[in-house]
């Protein structure tokens, strides 16, 4: 896949610490972004479901779950790799996400770096019409607030 986001955040948290609060509490640190939301009915609660061979989904206030995607590796307080889709994509279109924690001292550097948007048309509502260097800042962007708030929650 090509087209690729990196943000990176140090956290106080060891790697275990900050893996957990990334995973198990996904819900309540994640953050919506207008410009890439999950389905038209908005993000509504992520969670991962399953651990290892699992899937990241989301339950929408309507009571109904779309699944984000499979869960492609699972090493606590290593490394998560999940599939990133959201309602709009057609069936062949897929982003992934890979997310590594790294001990640095007493902290934690959380990287993530989402593949793919280039697969994803220009044209794409997920998209805005956007060329690729906008859509990578703004994600960007997105994700350099949600890494903020798993900061705050897993300190």
């Amino acid at each position: 896949m090509t087209s690729s986001v990196l943000v990176a955040l140090r956290v106080k948290a060891s790697p275990e610490r900050a893996f957990d609060a990334f995973t198990r509490e996904i819900g309540e640190w994640w953050r919506p972004d207008p410009l890439f939301a999950i389905t038209p009915d908005g993000d509504g609660v992520l969670a991962f479901e399953g651990g290892e061979n699992g899937s990241l989904v989301t339950h929408l206030a309507n009571g109904k779950v779309f699944e984000i995607g499979r869960v492609r590796e699972w090493r606590r307080g290593e490394r998560l790799a999940f599939d990133w889709r959201q309602s709009t994509f057609a069936p062949h279109q897929l982003t992934r996400v890979e997310v590594t924690f790294t001990a640095v001292g007493g902290e934690t550097r959380v990287t993530v770096r989402h593949f793919g948007w280039s697969e994803i048309p220009r044209e794409h509502v997920a998209r805005h019409g956007f060329p690729d260097p906008t859509t990578q800042i703004r994600a960007a962007e997105w994700w350099q607030r949600s890494l903020d708030s798993l900061s705050r929650r897993a300190t």
